[in-house]
């Protein structure tokens, strides 16, 4: 289990400034927070080992890249037996326009965003894909008509 009081001032500090620009140099890193660049760089690697920081990744404009429709699914599965979950988890990892998802309480077993060109090719996707996972028995489709705020960094002022 994590300690969130394992993380000191500065190890907060290069993570709020890693959500923000992942390609900082550890030299830049060190100047915005700091310390110098040796124990920035160790620090940097023990968040790492650790797995707080998980991966770097370059965050794209999805309509600039052509994919201008996003689309929030509900989805319900028919039976929750182990077997099933797990079928249906493997294969909703597996495709590339399922961009994220959540297990969740409420009225839906899952929430997947997804992502594709435009609306007829979530029609296609729905019926070749969507419909054919394991174990699924509803789908709730929400279009989504402007993000007002998307994949933005995590706070830290609780550390």
């Amino acid at each position: 289990m994590f300690d969130p009081d394992s993380l000191d001032a500065h190890s907060v500090k290069i993570l709020n400034q890693l959500q923000s620009d992942g390609r900082l140099t550890v030299q830049e890193l060190a100047e915005r927070i700091g310390l110098s660049a040796t124990p920035t760089w160790k620090r940097v690697k023990e968040l790492e080992k650790q797995g707080i920081i998980k991966r770097y990744a370059a965050l794209l404009d999805r309509g600039r890249v052509g994919l201008g429709n996003c689309v929030l699914a509900e989805v319900n599965l028919a039976r929750h037996v182990e077997n099933v979950v797990e079928e249906f988890e493997r294969a909703v990892a597996a495709c590339p326009a399922i961009v994220e998802c959540w297990s969740t309480t409420g009225q839906a077993d899952y929430l997947l965003r997804v992502v594709t060109p435009d609306i007829e090719r979530y029609d296609a996707f729905l019926h070749n894909v969507i419909f054919k996972l394991p174990g699924v028995s509803a789908i709730r489709s929400s279009v989504v008509i402007r993000e007002i705020k998307g994949l933005a960094p995590l706070p830290l002022d609780h550390l």
